[in-house]
């Protein structure tokens, strides 16, 4: 019988232990620590390629254990084309005590420097991080940002090449770019102003800022023949994009753009990177910071992966007959 007592009262201690343990694991899990992100962008929330790679950002930060509503929250500000905005969404973002905040291109990238010089800041798709004074150095930043850029500036060179191989006749060429958004813009335009004698063309600047100067740089270009466009994915381009190629389509004038999405939409061609790699890329610079890496320690990345894509539809409509041997070097053709 005091066996029995003993074992009953040890069965009752080891449940009533067991019972008090059980709302202290599930307390703990509840408990985990929520990490925050902010998110800026120069583009319209509806945009579809952004929301795009907005979820390759997602979906890598995922894989690495980064779980939005368990141990993570990400804040996004969506400043479309108005440049104004990326100042007040900024200080808003870091307002919010993030651990980490993520910016793709030099308008957003140096709004968020201005905010602050402590949250570990990661970008995408800045065209020149020294030159816009972000990085002191390409192998150890030694601030407070790191990411991924670009290309060299030789890439501009590049991208008049290819309008000049598609479209032969042209003699004039607009780079059209936002100024406010990718201020390293200028860098690119200043390239391809270098190269434009040695190609037999005359290159013109066309900054713009929204929809109407979009038309109006469009429209001016189309008075003189033999014209041509670049257009540089900055701001007011991207988000009005579907303007600019049923411009050039309505007046014939060949384009040439920085990333696929504008051929698939109907642009003519385009030379530039592969975004989503950048984005992924951006997602684990995320992870090493929380981790408690110090962002001044991750090396400035260079896209290493080019894609030159040609639409034979467009070029079709407009006359043009590309090479054999510039489509054998071209990564996709869409028809």
């Amino acid at each position: 019988m005091q066996f029995n007592r003993l074992r009953r009262r040890e069965v009752i201690t080891l449940l009533g232990g067991g019972a008090a343990a059980w709302p202290l694991a599930a307390s703990g899990q509840q408990t985990e620590r929520v990490r925050r992100i902010g998110v800026l962008l120069h583009v319209a929330e509806s945009d579809p390629v952004y929301q795009g790679w907005v979820a390759s950002f997602r979906g890598t930060l995922a894989k690495l254990g980064w779980i939005e509503g368990r141990n993570l929250r990400i804040d996004y500000r969506w400043a479309g084309d108005d440049a104004n905005k990326l100042p007040v969404y900024a200080a808003e973002l870091v307002a919010l005590a993030p651990d980490a905040l993520f910016a793709i291109q030099s308008g957003p990238v140096a709004s968020l420097h201005q905010a602050t010089r402590t949250v570990p800041i990661v970008f995408a798709q800045v065209g020149d991080p020294i030159g816009m004074g972000f990085v002191s150095s390409l192998a150890r930043s030694g601030g407070n940002i790191t990411g991924f850029a670009l290309t060299e500036r030789a890439i501009a060179v590049k991208r008049l090449e290819l309008l000049k191989q598609i479209a032969p006749h042209v003699t004039r060429v607009v780079f059209m770019y936002d100024p406010e958004t990718a201020t390293s813009s200028r860098i690119y335009l200043s390239e391809t102003e270098a190269a434009a004698p040695s190609l037999g063309v005359n290159v013109f600047g066309a900054p713009v800022h929204d929809a109407a100067e979009i038309e109006a740089a469009i429209n001016t270009l189309a008075l003189e023949p033999k014209g041509g466009l670049i257009a540089h994915s900055t701001g007011a381009v991207v988000v009005h994009r579907d303007k600019i190629t049923a411009l050039v389509a309505r007046h014939r004038l060949p384009a040439v753009y920085y990333f696929r999405y504008f051929v698939a939409e109907g642009g003519l061609a385009s030379y530039g990177v592969d975004i989503v790699e950048q984005f992924r890329g951006a997602a684990s610079y995320i992870d090493r910071i929380l981790r408690g890496v110090n962002p001044g320690d991750l090396p400035i990345q260079f896209a290493d992966k080019y894609e030159l894509v040609i639409n034979l539809k467009t070029a079709k409509a407009l006359g043009l007959d590309p090479s054999t041997s510039l489509l054998a070097r071209t990564d996709e053709v869409i028809e």
